[in-house]
C-alpha cells in the first residue's frame, strides 16, 4: 500500500507503487476498486492501449500520485527519457449531493465504522448519489502526442488509482470534492445532532455521585467515594460555536477546542502532552497548519495575523513555515529554518544521481543543492530525506513544494512543472 503524503486535507500525495506480477489477477481487490476499473475499461476506445497501460502500471512506470478534488495527477514514464504529465478528471459533488450522501451514511452507524476501517459499504455507494464513476465519467489528459481515449499513460494512471481506492476509500470521497477530515467532522456532527434529539425524548439517567446530605454528615459517617470513571475512548466533538458580529471566528474556536480536547485526552490516558515540548513558534505553526484548505481566506488571514503576532513573527513568515510543516512536520520546519553541514555520504552522492537523470549540475551550499537557474532547490534534512523548494529565478524566495523523498530525483518528481528543470 502506498503511504500518503502530508500535503493537507484537500491534497494528498501517494508514493509510487512498486512493480507487481499479476499473472491474470484482477487489478483491484475491492468491489469499489473494480468498479473504477470497469468505468475505465467501459469508456475506452482502444483495448490495445488499455493493455499497454496495464503493463505500464504493473511495471511501476507511474510515479507519485497526487489527488485533489476532481483530479488525479502523476508523471508516467514511457518510451522517452522525460516522463509524461497525466491527469484524470472526475466531476465533484455539489452541496445537495453531499447532503444526501452524508444523510445516508449517518442512517446506519455501521457505515461510519466501515469507512474508518477502510471499507466502502455497497449500500452507501448505492444511496442515490453517483459516488462511483461509470463508463464515460473519467476524463483523461496526457502531455504525450497520442490522441487515444485514453492513451496508455492515462490508462496506467487509472489502473494505479484503483489500487489507491482499494487501500483507502476516502480517496474516492476526496475526488468527489471533500477531504477525509471534513467528511468525518460532518458525519460526527450529524450523528451527534441525531443522538441529542433522541436523548431529549428519554428520561435522564442518574449520574454517579454522593448526595449532598451525606456529604455534609459527620466525618465518621461519610460513605465511600464512587470509583473514578474510566477515561473515554476518544475525545468528544466540541459544541458548535455561533458566529456573531465582532466576535471571534467560530471555526478558529472549534479548531482550538478540538486541539485542546485531543491534548487533554492524551494527557489523561498516557500522562504525556504530545506537543508539550514545542516552542511558542512551533506551536503557532502547528495550529496554523492544522487549519484545512490551502487558500488564505479572510478568516485564515486573521488567524495567521493573530498567531504571528503572538510569536513575534510576520504573517508571511508564518505562511512559509506552515508550508514547510505541511511538507514534513517538525522535520520539514527544521529544514526551512536550520541550514546544517551534512557528513560525507548521502549528500555527496546526490549530484551524480541528478546528473544521471539528465539534470544540470546543482550548486552545493551546506545542506542545499540549487539549480543553476536558481528556481529549484533541494535540501537534505537531518531525517535523510530530500525536500524540494521553488523560487522565482534570481529572487532567493524559497517555498517548500512536493513531498520529501529519500531519493533527490524522486523529490523533484512531485513538483508541478518538472519540464522547467
Amino acid at each position: 500500500m502506498a503511504a500518503p503524503g502530508r500535503d493537507g486535507d484537500l491534497r494528498r500525495t501517494f508514493a509510487a507503487f512498486p512493480p507487481r506480477d499479476s499473472e491474470g489477477e484482477s487489478f483491484a481487490g475491492t468491489w469499489w476498486g473494480r468498479a473504477w476499473v470497469t468505468a475505465l475499461e467501459g469508456g475506452a476506445l482502444d483495448p490495445a492501449r488499455l493493455a499497454r497501460g496495464r503493463g505500464y502500471a504493473e511495471q511501476g512506470h507511474v510515479d507519485a500520485i497526487t489527488v485533489t478534488p476532481g483530479l488525479v495527477l502523476a508523471y508516467v514514464r514511457g518510451s522517452r527519457p522525460r516522463p509524461y504529465r497525466v491527469q484524470v478528471r472526475l466531476r465533484t459533488f455539489g452541496d445537495a449531493d453531499w447532503e444526501r450522501f452524508l444523510d445516508a451514511a449517518v442512517d446506519r452507524p455501521g457505515h461510519i465504522a466501515a469507512l474508518l476501517d477502510g471499507e466502502m459499504p455497497q449500500s452507501l455507494a448505492d444511496c442515490g448519489v453517483p459516488l462511483l464513476p461509470v463508463p464515460g465519467d473519467l476524463a483523461p489528459r496526457c502531455s504525450c502526442p497520442d490522441s487515444g481515449h485514453p492513451c496508455k499513460h492515462a490508462a496506467a494512471l487509472c489502473y494505479q488509482t484503483a489500487r489507491l481506492l482499494d487501500a483507502d476509500p476516502f480517496v474516492l470521497l476526496l475526488l468527489r470534492g471533500r477531504g477525509e477530515r471534513e467528511v468525518i467532522d460532518a458525519l460526527s456532527r450529524l450523528s451527534a445532532a441525531r443522538a441529542a434529539r433522541a436523548a431529549q425524548e428519554k428520561e435522564p439517567e442518574p449520574l454517579p455521585g454522593v448526595r449532598a446530605a451525606d456529604a455534609v454528615a459527620r466525618r465518621g459517617q461519610l460513605p465511600p467515594l464512587p470509583a473514578p470513571l474510566p477515561p473515554p475512548p476518544h475525545p468528544e466533538q466540541p459544541p458548535v460555536y455561533p458566529a456573531s458580529p465582532g466576535g471571534p471566528d467560530p471555526f478558529a474556536l472549534d479548531q482550538l477546542a478540538t486541539d485542546a480536547a485531543a491534548r487533554a485526552h492524551a494527557l489523561l490516558t498516557t500522562g504525556r502532552d504530545p506537543v508539550g515540548g514545542l516552542t511558542l513558534w512551533h506551536d503557532a505553526v502547528r495550529l496554523a497548519a492544522a487549519r484545512p484548505g490551502s487558500g488564505l481566506t479572510a478568516a485564515t488571514r486573521a488567524l495567521y495575523s493573530s498567531l504571528a503576532r503572538a510569536a513575534g513573527r510576520t504573517p508571511a513568515e508564518l505562511a512559509r513555515a506552515v508550508a514547510a510543516w505541511r511538507q514534513g512536520g517538525p522535520a520539514g520546519l527544521a529544514v526551512l529554518e536550520e541550514p546544517w553541514d551534512p557528513p560525507a555520504g548521502r549528500f555527496d552522492r546526490a549530484r551524480p544521481l541528478l546528473l544521471a537523470a539528465d539534470l544540470p549540475a546543482f550548486r552545493p551550499w551546506r545542506n542545499h543543492l540549487t539549480h543553476p537557474r536558481g528556481h529549484v532547490q533541494l535540501r537534505l534534512g537531518r531525517d535523510n530525506l530530500w525536500y524540494a523548494y521553488e523560487s522565482e529565478p534570481g529572487h532567493d524566495d524559497w517555498w517548500p513544494r512536493g513531498t520529501p523523498d529519500p531519493d533527490p530525483v524522486g523529490a523533484l518528481t512531485g513538483l508541478d512543472a518538472p519540464e522547467a528543470l
